[in-house]
């Protein structure tokens, strides 16, 4: 009974930190009506992140100091920093400037496929045929939910498409690549130093290239910038983590599947976005070949 109500509590938090990481979209998307280019808004997200994280790697500090990390680790430390949360993140802040933000999620949510394909290309690893079918799947998913995008919003529809799948690719490389350094670390640390890293990317990127004065937008734009960082950002990673570790990772994989869903809800709640009958069923195809994919990786081919 108790590992029944622990179970289901695991499902409750899961599903609470999916919904929060997805709203990111539809905040930025808020955000954007008040003036505001991608580059500010990553920014403020990153000022406010930034003390969370800090934090975190102040207390998690000697998590794993057993182990004996070399500079070499630390180098790939700071490259996964650069490509995992801050081009990532650059990447789906300014492909929002142009597509949906249900869209969006349809796309980033592609990246279990795309860590598959590279573990298949680097690290050998066999696809299985579900896995392969499931990934076919997931791709004509997107052809049909961007079938009449364009004649919808124009073609700036693919350049926001490609934006997001450079997201999508930098996160799922940034897992792939990331997987052997993360038990010298230990998780907390290595996501607190990764987060700190790449804020600081964000931090010399606003310097070198942006116009704009931070303190000259309105009090909504803060209000969104900390909403993203704390409640988009840094509450539903940990949520996510408590989930995975009392479910189990392939449950959570099920759970993860209402993102999309809760980001289209969302989105036509707070910004008025409306996805086409086809583009909805787009997003189902998509849906059903991640869970797919998820479901099947402990599959022998």
């Amino acid at each position: 009974m108790q590992n029944t109500k622990r179970f289901w509590y695991g499902v409750a938090i899961g599903v609470l930190g999916v919904v929060l990481f997805s709203s990111k979209a539809v905040l930025v998307k808020l955000a954007y009506r008040h003036h505001v280019d991608p580059i500010s808004m990553l920014l403020l997200r990153m000022l406010f992140a930034f003390p969370f994280y800090v934090v975190i790697a102040y207390v998690y500090r000697n998590q794993n100091k057993h182990v004996k990390l070399t500079s070499k680790d630390y180098s790939w430390l700071i490259f996964f920093g650069f490509i995992g949360y801050y081009l990532s993140s650059y990447f789906d802040f300014v492909g929002l400037t142009y597509i949906k933000a249900g869209l969006e999620r349809i796309i980033l949510f592609l990246y279990p496929t795309i860590v598959i394909l590279f573990n298949r290309l680097f690290l050998k690893q066999k696809i299985t045929k579900v896995q392969a079918g499931a990934i076919v799947m997931t791709y004509l998913g997107i052809v049909i939910a961007f079938s009449n995008e364009v004649v919808l919003t124009g073609t700036g529809a693919y350049l926001g498409g490609i934006y997001i799948l450079l997201s999508a690719l930098m996160y799922a490389s940034y897992l792939v690549g990331s997987g052997w350094l993360i038990p010298k670390f230990g998780v907390m640390r290595f996501t607190a130093y990764a987060m700190m890293i790449s804020c600081l990317c964000v931090f010399v990127h606003y310097r070198m290239t942006s116009e704009m004065n931070l303190f000259s937008f309105s009090w909504e734009v803060y209000l969104l910038g900390f909403l993203i960082a704390v409640f988009a950002t840094v509450i539903p990673s940990f949520l996510v983590s408590a989930s995975i570790k009392m479910i189990s990772s392939s449950n959570f994989a099920i759970v993860s599947g209402t993102g999309p869903i809760s980001t289209i809800v969302l989105a036509a709640l707070f910004l008025n976005e409306r996805l086409t009958w086809i583009q909805l069923f787009g997003a189902l195809v998509v849906i059903i070949g991640i869970l797919l994919v998820s479901m099947s990786k402990g599959e022998k081919a």
